[in-house]
């Protein structure tokens, strides 16, 4: 016994090292046989669709016409957000297993940026203690206001609430498109007009709300403002 009490006081680090390797490894061990990886189920249902490339100049809409398949379900499928634009080489996943329409869908039903400029607050942003429901777009330089694609003047306001002189145009399909912000208006009421004419001008020395100028866009479908970044090349 004394032999055995003098062996453990000489081998105490010892021995104390080698009950906490053994505690340790048993801790691991167990922590490992907890830890449970489920498989997949063999028979849980996976979304039927097709992938889509997305080639140079493609728009989510133009996809989606190609498709025929609703925007909004596109970017839910996706996880596209209010923000995101897709890009060249993008893939994106058709949902129902639609194949392409067998109509060509031409380039001037498209829509095309009515300015160029920075965009300073994106759809969804706040801006000046709103939501934006569109785009607003600061110009470098004086310049003019391009009809983002072809239809009639149906709105038109010398000052609009805030946004100072509006112009919005149906395109005779359920979408609308709102300009505001205009310095000099071209367009009257009724008049129709083609994809890519200018309709009005927007001056460096031009206000809107105060600070610096800025064309207000809004692409609607009817009622309800879409995502211009969806729409736009």
């Amino acid at each position: 016994m004394e032999k055995m009490r003098g062996y453990l006081l000489r081998n105490r680090k010892r021995i104390t090292y080698i009950l906490y390797t053994t505690y340790f490894m048993l801790f691991l061990v167990g922590c490992a046989s907890t830890t449970v990886i489920k498989p997949t189920h063999p028979g849980a249902a996976r979304p039927e669709g097709v992938y889509h490339r997305v080639e140079k100049g493609q728009t989510l809409w133009a996809i989606s016409k190609k498709y025929s398949v609703d925007i909004d379900s596109l970017a839910r499928a996706n996880r596209i957000f209010d923000t995101a634009r897709i890009e060249v080489g993008q893939l994106i996943f058709i949902p129902e297993n639609k194949q392409p329409a067998a109509v060509k869908v031409y380039s001037n039903d498209d829509f095309i940026w009515p300015l160029e400029g920075k965009v300073v607050s994106s759809f969804g942003q706040s801006f000046n203690n709103m939501i934006n429901k569109g785009l607003n777009i600061q110009p470098a330089s004086s310049a003019d206001i391009l009809v983002s694609r072809s239809g009639r003047v149906v709105f038109y306001s010398d000052n609009f609430i805030s946004f100072g002189k509006t112009l919005i145009v149906d395109h005779q399909d359920g979408f609308l498109t709102v300009y505001a912000g205009i310095a000099q208006a071209l367009v009257k009421l009724g008049d129709d007009i083609l994809k890519g004419v200018s309709i009005g001008r927007v001056y460096p020395t031009s206000n809107l709300a105060g600070g610096k100028p800025y064309l207000h866009f809004e692409i609607r479908k009817g009622h309800l403002a879409q995502n211009p970044y969806f729409y736009l090349p």
